[in-house]
């Protein structure tokens, strides 16, 4: 053949097998490279290459056979081609020259460079060879299964099943690093949003309760101006109904439920006749498993409990919205109340009692949230005692000195964050 054609067709044809190498090459790499979430998305918009490129993922065996039975072809057809041409040329002494200058050429040419491009612009190149290796699919078929055949026969004597594919499911963690990876991509707030979100199914109801003794609620027992002092100050929508102490739980007002009865006479009798039953949940219940039952029970305050029923705290589905969405106004001003800077220093003067999770979100602070709820509680598990005032800890690197102490608790103290202070 190559004596036959004079050096410009066959230069020409040489390019030709060549180019359809660098095609069979870099479109393979940008296929097995697509991102199989962005590429399911185009398909469902109706984009034509992501349905065939999805299509032919399905069985990368084929689409892997069909490949590198166009890629051998163009190979071996160009190496003929130089061979025959360097015999015509030089002899056999050119034959090896030649085949060693293919070589280069092949690899170079036809293997690493569109193997570079086909990486780095997966979509671009890939999804419209997708359309064309749909088409050679179907005229080469029992070629291709052919050769399907045999190769999955033999990785069966392995244990690999050539037709299958792994199911590409996203882990929690992955997920994460998704959203944390997503950079200007998406906003920072709903990057936070989204952070807290998944951040929620390593979360348990202690984590986000009210303790028991910061509870406010209505003592049944209490005077009535008490009473109404309590409903008409109190910053919550639901107040605990007891008598003496929360453990004589009576019920949950929804104080809207007042609004009802205004124009009639209001005392403790109305309180209890708008009272409604309170519902409980077992300490460690993870905050996904009781958003799924305020779902199903059409509750939005739960009480928690500990294995001998006495009342530890409460969570509302607004304490849940909060630590998706930020503060509400309300919730952040009585956090604010709780820290206020040291105008002397770049330190912060801290009520002990806040909860660590509010604090982080409020300052962009780093403190450990993965024991106690509260500072307070942190600063005691750290010493394992009650602290006397002036000792000084450091927790992440955060400089903690104690302030104030009670007889058994912290009141307050002073933190020096590594760096300069970050307000809110």
């Amino acid at each position: 053949m190559a004596g036959e054609l004079s050096a410009g067709p066959l230069l020409g044809l040489l390019l030709l097998l060549l180019l359809i190498s660098a095609f069979f090459s870099g479109s393979e790499t940008a296929l097995l490279t697509l991102n199989r979430y962005r590429l399911r998305h185009r398909a469902r918009q109706g984009h034509l290459g992501a349905r065939l490129a999805e299509k032919l993922l399905a069985r990368p065996d084929r689409l892997i056979s069909l490949i590198l039975i166009g890629s051998n072809i163009a190979n071996t057809l160009a190496t003929s081609l130089v061979t025959l041409a360097a015999l015509r040329i030089g002899g056999p002494g050119g034959v090896a020259v030649a085949s060693i200058g293919l070589a280069f050429v092949i690899m170079v040419f036809t293997d690493v460079m569109p193997k570079t491009v086909g990486a780095l612009r997966s979509e671009q190149l890939g999804l419209p060879a997708a359309v064309v290796y749909y088409v050679l699919l179907k005229v080469t078929l029992p070629v291709v299964w052919f050769v399907t055949a045999i190769s999955n026969s033999l990785l069966r004597l392995f244990g690999v099943r050539g037709d299958q594919t792994t199911p590409h499911n996203l882990t929690l963690d992955e997920l994460r690093t998704i959203v944390t990876d997503a950079g200007a991509l998406l906003p920072r707030r709903r990057q936070r949003m989204l952070m807290s979100i998944l951040e929620l199914e390593d979360m348990s109801v202690d984590e986000m309760m009210i303790p028991d003794n910061e509870l406010v609620g209505i003592d049944l027992d209490d005077d009535w101006q008490t009473i109404v002092d309590t409903i008409t100050r109190s910053p919550h929508s639901r107040l605990p109904v007891y008598r003496g102490n929360i453990e004589n739980l009576a019920g949950l007002l929804h104080v809207r439920s007042l609004v009802g009865v205004m124009a009639g006479p209001l005392d403790q009798a109305a309180i209890e006749a708008l009272m409604v039953e309170p519902f409980f949940v077992p300490e460690g219940t993870s905050v996904h498993g009781l958003l799924g039952q305020f779902h199903r029970s059409g509750q939005r305050t739960a009480f928690v409990v500990d294995e001998y029923g006495d009342i530890q705290g409460m969570v509302t589905i607004d304490d849940i919205l909060e630590e998706i969405l930020g503060e509400f106004s309300t919730s952040a001003e009585a956090a604010e109340a709780d820290v206020r800077k040291d105008p002397s220093t770049d330190s912060w003067i801290i009520n002990a009692g806040i909860n660590l999770r509010a604090l982080n979100r409020m300052m962009h602070w780093r403190l450990p949230t993965d024991g106690p709820t509260t500072l307070n509680g942190l600063i005691l598990e750290q010493l394992e005692r009650i602290p006397e005032t002036g000792a000084v800890l450091v927790l992440n690197g955060y400089a903690v000195e104690i302030l104030a102490t009670g007889e058994n608790a912290v009141s307050s103290v002073r933190i020096t964050p590594p760096g300069p202070a970050t307000s809110s």
